[in-house]
């Protein structure tokens, strides 16, 4: 941890000290909570007081003890969902203010905090907003609490690999996703190399989730830069009301009937310990372990890169093949290209020889020794009767036996590439002290490392990656300051393709395995072969010493080139690597004051302030920092005010956040929401809501060989784009070269089909979105509710990457991934409604939801990414009968097109069908559960290019839930 950043921190918390001293005389309240029919007591109820947001929740005894500032009489609220509240006039101190709460059905009672950073009842959220709680997280069917999100109305999961999952809202989904933010306990938990979260690798088991809440949409105004289209915030159990120890072990298999694998034992061991002194010191720990055989992609489908597009093909009929999950075949040359380049190689050679020259001929020399006849002849008569150049003079001097036609080298399939053995060890502590019962210190650590696979522009095999979380935090009822830093260490994480390619160029060089197939197809195609017999012949001679998977000589390239750096890549002295040598860290510090208790009955006032810094260190292996440093700052400042009018049926919120990049101009982004009550129970919202981004740090420095080598990615900043020349020899768009190349497969290549891409001088630039949305929550009835949304969002400079190919000296080109902004407007829309009916103990829950893409600039690619229509439909109940419960959920969503960087492809419709029963076991304070992830064992994929996931069977044992 750097200096900078534990005396920044001492800084905030000296400044905060006269905060614990300053306290006005307090009233104490304690007492226990239990169900009026077992006697048991109930973990988790919480008590507040009445109108304002003081207030606790109970520890693992159900008990209770807090402090408010509230001058006496006042009334306390007691309440827990699916039980009825209570409500208990304080006069002053009160000890043993004892309660039984009955069990009775009722929804919406749930207190979130993100919508409006502040607590309130879910019903009365201004905007849009999912949450699961404790007791949800307890019952899910899924694997994980994680693995169930995608129950939660309009949320949809992109799954990479058995533990690398992303979670999205309202389109634009993606393997990585940069347009969604993920948060544990107020810490960004984002890859500061990538810009995104890594699912839940590093983050808090299912044994320390108190809830999690999700806000579809823009939440800028709030949260700043990032979650355009969705926030997330995960909150661990805290130690002073979960206390104990507790342990989960679950056990299952995957790979059932899977063409590609055997069936694989899965394992999880999860482990939390908190306990608290006092009720002033506490601690908590907790532990998880993750073993499995991970989900294997096997998508053997040809694929254009040129075009983005699905062809028809296999190895055997299309000499050009391009597996999705095959890598190495990426690198590809025109046969005639290379018979006109053995050619080229051999007059150079020859005329240096004849001339007696000390270095290769220069073009005027050429020129000159052919305008000679006698030097001419002596020319041709060499090529054509040497064996090394005669099968290249025949081919070009007749097309039938050399076509103009594109071949690829044989590739090796992702199995055979990447850590398939997933690993995933995370650990999190935490030190709690009270310096008064509101005002509470924290010093928490999130640790994780594991191994899985991640799919970018190209699939990466994470080994032994890691990503650490440490955080200083003070806060009490009305503030809070933190800093933390993420460290992320990229351990023995590799890129598969160039795995594969450079596998290949160890065995024969790519400059000798291409004439040897050139020649050896001239020479099967003059003994009458044809097309299909000379391209097999031609690959077998050329593959000929070609390492197979497996063999000693196979892995002992593949770990050399797995431990090498990229930046260590040198192709004269044939050094290879594909290794990432990843140091990236972020630091945030934050600061919020929430003026609300002391502006009572007048406004609701809360301002904050951050800062951000990244720390860009990969080596050269990612970002265009081989020999320097990389820093980004941000800052920001927000405020938001509220008020309650007409008789406190109506309240209007405006928010606005300023926030200013190192690298771009600053942004403005207000928020004004609007809850009208139109009964008891029931509300209706309306909001204008902003949000933006700033490119990814990748969008801004990457500069990485990309498809085995055949591309290059680089950032979209002007000193990226000077780097390379792009301003000044300016590269061609991509259709028009594909234009170009069929022009010279024709025979007559067109030069002027070649068009100029125009980049921005200025680089790429943030995006922004503004979002309307009209919902409706309510009650109706007990037993009944409805939550219904609909929005309308304009994207503008929306950030998107576009395909060039820069002309070189020599005649060839060279491919650019280069992030840019769209020209015009993206517009969507979509809706979606949820219902919750309790019919006695039994929960039917179903939400569909609706997302299209209405707008799309001519210059956009369309990555949209998301079906039309998704369903989920839940059924449960905690008690069937005696101490076993159950819990079943089914969803599907329907037909799209997946557009990305790595692949596009269709994803056909699916669904999938959750379950899980459990046994209670009071006596011991333990649970037994069996269930499954797609039971049903229909196997399907979220978006193209990945794995294929089946159903995953577990049973589980859980001490003290």
């Amino acid at each position: 941890m750097s200096k900078t950043f534990t005396k920044t921190i001492l800084t905030f918390l000296l400044l905060c000290m006269t905060s614990v001293f300053a306290q006005a005389q307090n009233v104490i309240i304690s007492g226990t909570i239990t169900d009026k029919t077992t006697k048991e007591p109930i973990p988790g109820v919480g008590i507040t007081v009445k109108g304002t947001t003081s207030g606790t929740a109970t520890d693992i005894n159900g008990k209770y003890n807090f402090s408010t500032s509230q001058k006496a009489p006042f009334i306390i609220v007691i309440s827990y969902v699916g039980y009825a509240p209570i409500e208990k006039q304080i006069t002053g101190n009160v000890s043993k203010l004892d309660a039984a709460l009955e069990q009775v059905g009722i929804l919406g009672q749930e207190v979130v905090i993100s919508a409006s950073r502040t607590p309130e009842r879910i019903l009365e959220s201004p905007v849009s907003i999912e949450r699961m709680g404790a007791t949800a997280i307890k019952e899910v069917a899924a694997p994980s609490f994680y693995d169930a999100l995608t129950n939660l109305k309009g949320v949809e999961m992109s799954t990479q690999s058995l533990t690398f999952k992303s979670i999205n809202t309202r389109g634009f989904n993606s393997n990585g996703n940069t347009r969604f933010n993920q948060y544990v306990d107020g810490m960004d938990n984002q890859a500061p190399g990538l810009n995104f979260s890594v699912g839940n690798i590093v983050g808090i088991n299912d044994l320390d989730v108190d809830n999690v809440e999700l806000l579809p949409g823009a939440s800028s105004a709030l949260y700043g830069a990032g979650g355009i289209s969705g926030t997330m915030l995960i909150t661990s159990k805290n130690p002073y009301d979960y206390q104990g120890a507790s342990f989960q072990f679950k056990s299952g298999i995957n790979h059932v009937d899977d063409a590609t694998s055997k069936v694989q034992p899965f394992n999880q061991l999860d482990v939390r310990v908190a306990k608290a002194f006092n009720n002033k010191f506490a601690f908590k720990g907790s532990f998880s372990f993750l073993q499995a055989e991970d989900w294997h992609a096997n998508n053997y489908s040809d694929f254009d890169r040129a075009a983005r597009k699905f062809k028809e093909g296999t190895r055997e009929t299309d000499p050009n093949y391009d597996g999705i999950n095959v890598y190495g075949d990426e690198v590809s040359q025109n046969m005639r290209n290379v018979a006109q380049a053995a050619v080229n190689a051999g007059t150079s050679g020859f005329i240096q020889q004849a001339l007696g020259l000390p270095a290769p001929p220069t073009a005027a020399q050429i020129a000159g020794f052919k305008a000679n006849p006698a030097g001419l002849t002596a020319l041709n008569t060499f090529l054509g009767t040497d064996p090394r150049f005669r099968p290249f003079v025949a081919g070009l001097a007749n097309k039938a036996l050399l076509p103009d036609q594109a071949v690829s080298r044989t590739g090796y399939e992702e199995l055979n590439l990447v850590d398939y053995k997933t690993q995933s060890l995370k650990g999190s502590g935490a030190l709690h002290y009270r310096f008064t019962p509101t005002i509470e210190a924290i010093a928490q650590a999130n640790w994780g490392t594991g191994t899985s696979v991640y799919t970018g522009s190209d699939r990466y095999s994470l080994r032994n990656f890691s990503i650490g979380q440490f955080k200083l935090e003070l806060k009490g009822q009305d503030f809070f300051l933190k800093g933390y830093t993420t460290q992320e260490r990229s351990g023995d994480s590799y890129i598969s393709s160039i795995l594969g390619s450079y596998i290949n160029e160890t065995s024969k060089k790519s400059t000798d395995w291409f004439p040897q197939y050139v020649g050896n197809y001239v020479g099967a195609k003059a003994t009458g072969l044809t097309d299909a017999q000379a391209h097999a012949a031609a690959r077998a001679a050329a593959d000929v010493g070609r390492y197979q998977p497996g063999s000693p000589q196979f892995e002992a390239a593949k770990e050399k080139i797995m431990n090498t750096t990229i930046a260590s890549t040198d192709f004269k002295n044939g050094t290879y690597g594909a290794k990432f040598n990843d140091k990236t860290n972020l630091y945030h510090y934050e600061g919020m004051y929430n003026f609300s208790n002391a502006l009572k009955n007048v406004v609701e006032l809360q301002v904050g302030a951050s800062y951000r810094m990244y720390q860009l260190r990969s080596g050269g292996t990612i970002f265009d920092d081989l020999d320097k440093g990389i820093d980004i700052n941000e800052y920001g400042a927000f405020a938001q005010i509220g008020k309650k009018l007409l008789d406190d049926k109506l309240k209007l919120t405006f928010s606005g956040r300023y926030d200013k990049s190192s690298n771009f101009d600053g942004r403005f982004t207000p928020r004004i929401t609007g809850v009208f009550t139109v009964a008891p129970n029931n509300n209706i919202r309306v909001s204008y809501q902003t949000g933006y981004r700033n490119p990814t740090t990748q969008n801004q420095y990457i500069d990485l060989s990309v498809g085995g080598g055949s591309q290059r990615l680089i950032g979209g900043l002007p000193a990226s784009l000077n780097k390379y020349e792009l301003l000044l020899n300016k590269p061609f768009t991509d259709v028009s070269y594909r234009a170009f190349l069929a022009s010279a497969s024709a025979g007559t290549p067109n030069p002027a089909l070649l068009q100029a891409y125009d980049f921005d001088p200025k680089g790429v630039r943030p995006e922004s979105v503004q979002s309307y949305e009209l919902g409706y929550k309510g009650l109706l009835g007990p037993k009944f509710m409805i939550d219904a949304y609909a929005y309308y969002s304009i994207y503008k400079d929306f950030i998107t990457a576009v395909d060039v190919y820069q002309g070189n000296k020599d005649g060839s080109f060279t491919k650019f991934g280069v992030p840019v902004n769209a020209k015009g407007e993206v517009k969507t829309y979509g809706g979606a409604i949820g219902l919750d009916y309790l019919i006695g103990k039994y929960n039917l829950s179903g939400n569909v939801s609706y997302n299209k893409l209405d707008r799309l600039p001519e210059d956009y690619i369309n990555d949209f990414n998301t079906p039309e229509f998704r369903y989920n439909l839940g059924f449960g109940n905690q008690q069937i009968i005696k101490n076993v419960g159950f819990n079943v959920n089914w969803r599907w969503q329907g037909k799209f097109y997946w557009n990305s960087s790595f692949a596009s492809g269709d994803v056909p419709a699916f669904s999938t069908l959750d379950a899980q029963v459990n046994l209670k076991i009071p006596s011991v304070n333990s649970m037994i559960k069996i269930g499954g992830s797609n039971v049903l064992n229909k196997y399907y994929f979220t978006s193209y290019g990945n794995p294929s996931v089946g159903a995953l069977y577990y049973v589980s044992y859980v001490f003290n839930p």
